[in-house]
């Protein structure tokens, strides 16, 4: 039997058509193993994510590292480093007590030298100090009942923090002071 429609033109076949040519079948490579050095080179999946993606993460990632670092080093600057060593004031202690819940320390006011003195100036206001040392407030707690002036050292920081007081200004160490030696000699009360 034969279809009506064998009889119609077939327009791929015929001799106009190139064949394709036939291509000679590639060898197939040799499975590298891991003691030949070019297995570690060959672009293979499984080792894509030892590239790096994309250089500019690794300069944000210095950058962020860089960043972080002057961070911790300013803030320990602002906050650990004093502002003012071995500064000197003068005066009467007016009072010390000792004040903290967590951290204990001694809080004390001394009346400077040269506002109680010194008549022509503003009084720029009383000394507010701060101390962990128990030898160097008991020292102050013993001039401030006898009325003596005292000389004490200190340390002024830019901020306060918990464990060193609630003041700027820590006390490093404490001495008593002859009146004689800071007043005026009218001013000097002889016991």
């Amino acid at each position: 039997m034969k279809f009506a429609e064998d009889d119609k033109n077939d327009y791929f076949d015929g001799t106009d058509i190139p064949e394709e040519p036939v291509r000679p079948k590639e060898p197939k490579k040799p499975a590298l193993k891991p003691d030949d050095p070019l297995y570690w080179y060959e672009d293979e999946p499984e080792f894509e994510h030892l590239k790096p993606k994309d250089s500019r993460r690794i300069w944000w990632i210095i950058a962020l590292a860089g960043l972080l670092t002057g961070l911790l080093v300013s803030g320990y600057i602002y906050w650990f480093t004093p502002e003012a060593e071995d500064a000197v004031q003068f005066g009467y202690v007016e009072e010390i007590e000792h004040r903290g819940l967590v951290f204990k320390t001694y809080e004390g006011v001394l009346l400077p030298y040269k506002n109680i003195m010194d008549t022509t100036r503003v009084y720029d206001g009383d000394f507010k100090f701060s101390t962990k040392d128990t030898p160097s407030a008991v020292m102050l707690r013993r001039m401030q009942y006898a009325n003596h002036p005292v000389r004490v050292v200190y340390r002024r920081y830019r901020t306060t923090l918990p464990w060193r007081g609630d003041t700027r200004y820590i006390i490093t160490s404490v001495d008593s002071v002859d009146p004689s030696k800071i007043l005026p000699p009218d001013r000097v009360i002889h016991e």
